[in-house]
């Protein structure tokens, strides 16, 4: 069967045009104009026209200046570069990308006037990330010429850009515009049309619940932000994204996967409408979630919501020894952090072996310490002589502050915490490693539950700087004061929160992951694909698939269903296709196979 002319006959987009020139519009022209196509930028208003050229003008005298580009190869951008206030300057262009505002009527009107001006062979890209392009096609005359070209903001640093296909779409324009991009230096990913594609139909979710965590006064936006960047090592805090976003923005994307989904996972939280309408929409507007020095500015200025520094707490209990209950590797990496700020530690295990053992992990990571020039030979030998292997948690009589990092069992600690309330002295603290369970639950096994406290440290703890200190209602002020106090002296972050299952990190990172699995179970996309989004679309330092394959996907499973148990919220019950790998025995690297196959050790 033939194919249709008008299918077959595109032209291989040389000249480009862009309609709508804010910092999204701008940055798309650059790209283009950088790679050697000609293009005309179009916007309603001359002002913002003009705008737009004078940030190209910046944007590539700075690329001159670090030596990106030659003066002769900025010349040849901007004259590539020509703006109008005409839509009918599109009329020779091969491709069109509107990125106007997310807007139905908006989008539509534009479509309907390209229809008439735009050659037959040209094909209209729509920049939403929010709306759907199958109804923007499908109100168009050429609807198999209609696709989604979605770039990310910076447009000029961020590699992905998804293509998104409606059941209208040609064939031959996705291949001709996945082309061009590939010939941009992009990396495309081509999906399907739903709300928020790949990359911010992950991301949008977990920033809403962000906020709706922000909004509860669960914990501040300075630690939520923290705790995400530290905890997860991403480039942004998820508060600081939207107002980076824009608030109004963000709850328009929301809104629309709400309209589809109706998760409530979706729902915007309500504080990102309060914002919205009280024209508090972040950087731009200089108000959002924090306050910045002027509109358009990145300086975060202190408001009255600023932590006040040097703020008076209780005074804290003196801790000169600590004892570490375990023999994995989450025990012997705070042991080996505890030691190495000059505290003389006991490191207790079920036997004298494996105490021995876990000292000796820590011998050998001093050792690439040292190698790798990050300590003398001579602190190494100091670091682990203050270490103190045991067979017994009777060696922590002496100890003021008592950290176990046993299996994430809730019955294995209670029993633990029985162990210690009868060995510890009095007023010594005990604090849980755990990143899930109950923290009360530990405390109401001892008989001194107001000395009980949670300090979950991040994996490889010698590393990760974050500490997740959390109160129950039992803690007494100067017991959480004291923590705060040595995650100072061992060089931590430390960010308060609640007794309530995820504390922030997992509460957040967990359904982002859980609704990751649920893409692929949906063969929405593949794990390639959604894995390169998250990391060259959102900064992700892993994808999401990478991830759950380290962390273990048996572990995983145990947080998200501690999280749905928790929250009794139906979007946050695991994703079947996760329970069937688990089942199966497929648990990530450490069973060289999970969601991918690993050659075994």
């Amino acid at each position: 069967m033939a194919t249709p002319q008008s299918d077959s006959s595109l032209s291989p987009l040389r000249t480009v045009a862009v309609v709508g020139l804010g910092t999204m519009g701008t940055g798309i022209i650059e790209v283009l104009a950088k790679a050697g196509r000609q293009v005309i930028g179009i916007d309603i208003s001359g002002a913002q026209a003009a705008r737009s050229v004078a940030a190209l003008e910046s944007s590539t005298a700075r690329a001159v200046e670090r030596g990106r580009l030659t003066e002769q190869e900025r010349a040849g951008v901007l004259a590539r570069v020509t703006t109008s206030t005409d839509l009918r300057a599109a009329a020779d262009a091969d491709l069109v990308i509107e990125v106007t505002p997310e807007s139905y009527e908006v989008k539509q009107q534009v479509f309907r006037e390209l229809d008439a001006i735009v050659r037959p062979t040209a094909v209209l890209a729509t920049g939403t990330n929010a709306l759907s392009v199958t109804r923007l096609a499908a109100d168009s005359a050429r609807p198999e010429r209609v696709l989604g070209l979605h770039f990310f903001n910076p447009a000029p640093a961020m590699k992905l850009v998804e293509v998104v296909s409606s059941v209208l779409t040609a064939p031959q324009a996705v291949a001709a515009v996945t082309d061009l991009a590939l010939e941009l230096g992009k990396e495309p990913v081509a999906v399907g049309d739903r709300p928020g594609f790949v990359a911010d139909g992950l991301l949008f979710g977990y920033l809403n619940q962000a906020a709706a965590m922000y909004e509860s006064k669960y914990a501040s936006r300075e630690d939520i932000d923290a705790a995400m960047r530290l905890g997860c090592g991403l480039p942004m805090g998820p508060l600081a994204l939207l107002d980076l976003i824009g608030v109004d923005t963000a709850r328009t994307v929301l809104d629309a996967m709400y309209a589809e989904s109706h998760d409530r996972l979706h729902a915007p939280a309500p504080i990102l409408k309060q914002l919205s309408e009280a024209g508090l929409t972040g950087r731009k507007a200089g108000r959002g979630f924090y306050t910045y020095e002027a509109p358009g500015s990145a300086t975060v200025v202190p408001d009255a919501l600023t932590p006040q520094e040097g703020a008076a707490s209780a005074p804290g209990r003196p801790v000169r020894a600590v004892g570490v209950a375990g023999s994995g590797t989450m025990a012997s990496g705070i042991a080996e952090v505890f030691a190495k700020a000059g505290y003389d530690v006991v490191l207790a295990a079920r036997s004298e072996e494996k105490a021995e053992a876990a000292r000796a992990r820590i011998g050998k990571s001093l050792a690439r310490s040292v190698d790798k020039g990050r300590m003398t030979a001579e602190t190494a030998a100091k670091t682990l002589d203050r270490i103190t292997p045991a067979a017994s948690y009777d060696a922590f009589a002496d100890v003021d502050l008592a950290v176990e990092a046993v299996a994430e069992d809730l019955d294995v600690k209670r029993q633990l915490f029985e162990a210690l309330d009868k060995v510890c002295k009095p007023g010594a603290i005990l604090a849980t490693t755990t990143s899930s369970l109950p923290v009360v639950a530990c405390a109401r096994a001892t008989s001194r539950p107001q000395d009980v406290i949670g300090m979950h440290f991040f994996n490889p703890a010698p590393a990760m700087k974050l500490v997740e200190v959390v109160r129950t209602v039992l803690t007494a002020d100067d017991v959480h004061a004291t923590v705060r106090e040595v995650c100072g002296t061992i060089r931590k972050h430390a960010v308060d929160c609640g007794d309530r299952a995820g504390f922030i990190v997992n509460a957040l990172l967990f359904p982002y992951l859980n609704n990751a699995v649920k893409m692929v179970q949906e063969h929405y996309a593949s794990l390639d694909d959604i894995d390169a989004a998250m990391k060259l679309g959102g900064g992700y330092p892993m994808g999401p698939f990478e991830l759950l394959d380290v962390v273990g996907l048996d572990v995983s499973l145990a947080i998200e269903r501690v999280l749905h148990r928790e929250f009794r919220d139906p979007g946050l019950a695991p994703a079947p296709l996760l329970e069937h790998l688990v089942a199966a025995g497929c648990l990530g690297r450490k069973t060289g196979r999970g969601f991918r196959e690993y050659a075994r050790r």
